[in-house]
């Protein structure tokens, strides 16, 4: 979990050199050197001889296997091939593609001697559009709901993954949800939304069935209900894995659990790591107290207390303020002052505390020597403003910084918005000429150094009729001053650029085509992508989309569905797709920089820092659930009972389940003590009350009548 690396306790180097036979359960809370334990595990495994291959390192997010992968590198050799290392859906999905055509019939699908083609959750949503959206503007689907069609698809997709995950029968879901949600008050309507995302989930499952397509909930399904019932499967199981570990157990889902339980009772060792007081990966599918089953299976069963992380005043802040919500944590006792790890200022408007943050920042940074690495910024939601300003701040001040906001539109990524406005000024055929808004806001990106102000100049002067004109076009001398020949100079290779591309025919695919003005162009000195560690990635994850797009739309000639795959790409992301996971925005940083992300961003990355600045604490969005009008987390998780009543009293107390998990996770990954950005406004001008300000108010009332300790 930790960059900073230390020797391993006597306790720990115990554990992880235990006899290959025993199957160990390991307990505490983050930070208590857990991860440490399974990483010295795995290698002393592979020092007395267990081959590689027979290794399995099972987590609930492939992001969660950089300790591992950080130890398999620096250890140069050893036997038996490549260790494993999976989730759920990554296992599930290679025993399904490996035994796809002896239960393809029996899975209900049309053409079971054609080759299957899995969907990531872009190209789901993509075919979830051609499947569903005839019968939604047909029906009149969806009426009363006010939200885009985008996030509408994610919460039908959403519902799919639950039930496979959670495992109860697709045709359920209506009914789940009906039974608890649709109550007096509006009851019917949302009974008819429940029905419609119902509908609209088997419609999809049967284009599906018709066109050998596999989401992750059917590819899921058919793993647990025919695949893991063959003899050649469980035999391949079997024989394949002989040591197991899993991490980060309470933060998966009831499937890999049933999957666990199997693998721990046929493989020759186990460690099975469990944090305790955490389950923050619940909206995701996460169960706790399921996970907590695994412990009966395992033989040897050993917990840590002490934290490797906190310091006593940042435990005793975390304790203080999972008290003041109504939890208990295991830093109940802890006699430390919470007043020594908390730094906070009230400010009326929201710019003054974005820019108190960055002065914070700088004075830890410069004055301190505190390594920006060791920094995060931290929101609920990470908005393009509260970035841009951070980022400016930070940069006044000359610290870098980078940002990770994942499970966002494609589109919302200014990179990414970048090269889709030059890809349809590169193929006038489609007829989707950029608007000057989106030309001006595409130059001010490509071309280093030029501001809003001349990109709207030079659209005004040289965007014509859908192409841009050279620079010499502008006849004002002033003008051209005002706009410099430096950038004009820039201004010209990008336009020459483009006018050869469509001289040439402009045939590339559309991947092919983002490659190219990046590599040839937009990555060089001199223009925006230049140097910009989170602009690379995320013009690489959109050449991924693209080719894995193309890639897998080529098959559907076979079912006679032809189309003009760079321009439908376009078109889906443009309709506000949400982004694949792509690892490397995961993994990859600048030298040394501060994180800027939403707070269970940085909490699924499972690392620690010395400093966190916790942004807008007044929003409510720390503790309450997004707007999900089709789904539904915890209705539709193992523990809720079926026809039980979801009400005001249970949103209540899963608000503050949820905000006091959120916190504790939060501070035992930090070291040194926790910054509080508060401004009465927030940046829409409005007052913020939201529990996590009436939990820190609270508790500052409690503290200010206790005396001070050291």
């Amino acid at each position: 979990m930790d960059r900073k690396t230390t020797p391993l306790a006597p306790t720990q180097s115990a554990l992880a050199q235990q006899p290959p036979e025993r199957k160990i359960w390991l307990e505490g809370p983050a930070g208590s050197g857990k991860t440490s334990v399974a990483v010295a595990r795995l290698l002393h495994l592979l020092e007395g001889g267990a081959p590689a291959e027979s290794i399995l390192i099972f987590l609930p997010q492939r992001s969660l296997a950089q300790p591992y992968i950080r130890a398999l590198r620096e250890r140069a050799r050893y036997s038996g091939g490549q260790v494993a290392i999976h989730t759920i859906g990554s296992l599930s999905l290679q025993l399904v593609e490996m035994f796809f055509f002896l239960v393809a019939e029996r899975a209900g699908f049309k053409h079971p001697r054609d080759l299957p083609n899995f969907l990531s959750l872009e190209l789901v949503q993509y075919f979830m559009t051609r499947a569903i959206e005839p019968i939604i503007d047909g029906r009149d689907y969806f009426n009363s709901v006010r939200i885009d069609r985008a996030r509408l698809y994610s919460q039908i997709v959403d519902n799919m993954n639950k039930a496979a995950l959670v495992g109860f029968p697709l045709s359920e879901i209506g009914g789940r949800l009906k039974g608890a949600l649709a109550t007096a008050g509006g009851g019917v309507e949302q009974a008819h939304i429940f029905d419609d995302a119902q509908t609209c989930a088997l419609a999809f499952r049967q284009y599906c069935l018709a066109h050998n397509l596999l989401d992750f909930s059917l590819y899921l399904e058919i793993f647990r209900d025919h695949v893991q019932l063959l003899p050649q499967a469980r035999a391949f199981l079997r024989g394949r894995y002989r040591h197991l570990i899993a991490d980060n157990v309470e933060e998966d889902t009831p499937a890999s659990h049933g999957v666990l339980a199997g693998l721990i009772e046929q493989c020759r060792s186990a460690l099975i790591i469990y944090d305790r007081d955490a389950g923050f990966r619940r909206f995701l599918g996460a169960d706790p107290e399921q996970a907590r089953r695994l412990r009966d299976v395992c033989d040897l069963r050993e917990s840590f207390d002490a934290s490797l992380v906190m310091q006593p005043s940042v435990r005793a802040l975390g304790a203080k303020l999972a008290a003041q919500l109504g939890a208990e944590s295991d830093a109940a006792d802890n006699n430390a002052d919470p007043r020594l790890a908390l730094f906070t200022a009230a400010h009326r408007y929201h710019p003054q505390m974005v820019d108190w943050v960055a002065a914070e920042i700088g004075a830890l940074v410069h004055e301190r020597g505190v390594p920006p690495a060791e920094i995060v910024v931290l929101a609920p939601f990470m908005s393009d403003v509260l970035r841009f300003g951070l980022f400016e701040g930070l940069e006044k001040r000359g610290v870098k910084a980078r940002s990770h906001r994942p499970s966002r539109a494609l589109r919302d990524e200014r990179a990414a918005r970048t090269l889709l406005t030059l890809a349809r000024l590169a193929h006038p055929q489609w007829g989707m000429t950029p608007t000057e808004f989106d030309m001006a806001f595409a130059l001010m990106t490509a071309i280093d150094g030029l501001d809003l102000i001349r990109a709207k100049l030079l659209t005004e002067m040289l965007y014509r009729g859908g192409a841009l004109r050279p620079f010499v076009s502008v006849e004002s001398a002033a003008m051209q001053q005002r706009i410099t020949f430096e950038l004009g100079e820039r201004y010209d290779r990008l336009q020459r650029w483009l006018r050869l591309y469509i001289e040439g025919g402009g045939v590339d695919a559309i991947d092919i085509f983002f490659r190219r003005i990046f590599g040839e162009l937009l990555s060089r000195p001199g223009y925006g992508f230049h140097g910009d560690i989170d602009a690379g990635n995320i013009a690489m994850n959109l050449v991924d989309s693209a080719r894995n797009f193309r890639w897998s739309l080529d098959f559907m000639s076979r079912y006679g569905e032809e189309s003009d795959l760079s321009l439908d790409y376009v078109k889906m992301v443009e309709r506000g797709v949400i982004a694949n996971f792509y690892l490397r925005s995961w993994v990859a940083e600048a030298e040394d920089s501060v994180l800027v992300a939403p707070a269970y961003t940085f909490l699924l990355k499972n690392q620690a820092v010395d400093y966190q600045f916790w942004l807008n604490i007044g929003s409510e969005g720390w503790s309450r659930r997004l707007y999900q009008p089709l789904t539904h987390p915890e209705v539709l998780s193992l523990g809720w009972a079926a026809g039980r009543v979801w009400t005001e009293d249970d949103e209540q107390a899963w608000s503050r389940r949820t905000l006091s998990r959120l916190l504790l996770a939060l501070t035992r990954r930090c070291r040194a003590g926790v910054y509080l950005g508060y401004s009465e406004l927030s940046e829409s001008g409005y007052e913020q009350r939201g529990l996590l300000l009436e939990t820190i108010q609270s508790l500052l009332r409690q503290l200010t009548r206790e005396p001070a300790r050291p």
